[in-house]
């Protein structure tokens, strides 16, 4: 039996993959503090639990339109415009299966065999592979470590040839937890409205920002760049709803009815308890998410004071999402239990025998770093971090 060439070039997730072993290492008994986690370790909050289970007991187990209920397209619309000042009507408006599926959905809607994506490094690491998934061709431009990552516009341009589709752009991002700012953001929507070039802008992390910075959209630079930017969002992040798996995007009109086209063959609409959970999350009070801002702020700052502590090691002050970078290069051509360090994957494996779960940067396109996830207890992150700051010192 064999496969078609284009699941076959896919790599699997590196970021689940250290997870699901560090679970199995504690399942073994042995302990293990897990940085991997890509979700809140918070639970969904009670009102919108409360909503899902009064669904289920009204009978809200049917289906949907493919493209989501028409009273949750018509909220995500209206929270647009409240927040943002984006004006889309609900038809441009599709929900899906978690943000990934919306990813998905777009760059199989707008990029065609052999077109170029300028994807900014590092990145998520899914990027590239839907990317490849979609007959299209990857083009990283690398972030400046002196700039918190962040790309320069003047290098998307250089990247920018004729066969250049769109530019895959996450702010707040993950990695790096890197937020742009407005002037930012308007500067890199100039270079793509004069080259022509269409924007996925992934949003997940928009209301996990700290310190009163500011989340703008790529999509408010211009009327232009709003009918050549598709933005990608859901609740997964925002209200610890990772498992309910619902996302969603906003299109032009065209490609929205396209994409909805398309879901409706592919996977029909997401669950339908899940997308009243969602509306519910959409309509009630903010206060959880505050709260749990409030927290993940707290871990952030304890985290990087603590490793600005640790000779040999390094990190990029995040001012987003739940990550930091961790720079590790200082280790690289050094020993550890006999063994040289040759990269990120080496710390990450060496680290894991200490009972740290890291990601390797190199599967977001830096090999320099390892990837820190706060979101995980206070406590889990002092011990972590003990554990971390005694294989350096074995190391020097």
């Amino acid at each position: 039996m064999s496969v078609t060439k284009r699941i076959s070039s896919i790599s699997p997730s590196l970021t689940l993959a250290i997870t699901a072993k560090a679970k199995a290492m504690k399942a073994e008994g042995k302990s293990v503090i897990g940085f991997g986690a890509g979700e809140p370790d918070f639970n969904t909050p009670q009102h919108i639990i409360d909503a899902a289970k009064a669904a289920l007991d009204a009978g809200c187990t049917k289906y949907t339109p493919s493209s989501g209920l028409p009273q949750l397209r018509k909220k995500i619309a209206e929270k647009f415009a409240a927040e943002q000042g984006l004006a889309y009507d609900a038809s441009q408006i599709i929900v899906s299966s978690g943000a990934k599926h919306s990813i998905f959905n777009a760059m199989f809607a707008l990029i065609e065999e052999g077109d170029e994506v300028i994807i900014p490094a590092p990145y998520w690491l899914t990027y590239p592979e839907l990317v490849k998934v979609c007959g299209g061709k990857s083009v990283f431009v690398e972030g400046h470590k002196e700039n918190h990552f962040k790309v320069d516009p003047a290098d998307i341009k250089k990247a920018i040839t004729p066969k250049t589709r769109m530019l895959v752009f996450n702010s707040p991002s993950n990695p790096t937890g890197a937020v742009y700012t407005e002037e930012e953001i308007r500067a890199i929507a100039k270079v793509c409205e004069e080259a022509g070039v269409w924007v996925l802008s992934d949003e997940i992390y928009s209301k996990l920002i700290y310190d009163g910075v500011k989340h703008f959209s790529i999509a408010c630079a211009s009327e232009w760049m709003k009918e050549h930017t598709v933005i990608v969002d859901g609740v997964s992040k925002t209200y610890a709803m990772t498992g309910w798996r619902i996302g969603w995007l906003a299109a032009p009109k065209d490609v929205a009815k396209a994409i909805d086209s398309f879901q409706s063959h592919a996977t029909s609409n997401p669950a339908s308890v899940s997308q009243y959970a969602a509306l519910a999350a959409l309509e009630g009070s903010e206060e959880e998410l505050v709260k749990m801002r409030d927290i993940f702020n707290d871990r952030r700052k304890f985290m990087i004071e603590r490793i600005r502590r640790i000779d040999g090691l390094g990190c990029i002050e995040p001012d987003g999402a739940f990550y930091i970078m961790l720079v590790v290069n200082k280790l690289y051509g050094k020993r550890y239990n006999g063994r040289k360090i040759g990269g990120s994957m080496d710390v990450a494996d060496m680290l894991l025998e200490k009972g740290v779960a890291v990601v390797p940067g190199i599967a977001f396109g830096d090999d320099e770093c390892v990837r820190l996830s706060y979101a995980i207890s206070k406590e889990d992150i002092a011990a972590g971090l003990d554990r971390i700051e005694e294989f350096v010192k074995e190391v020097f």
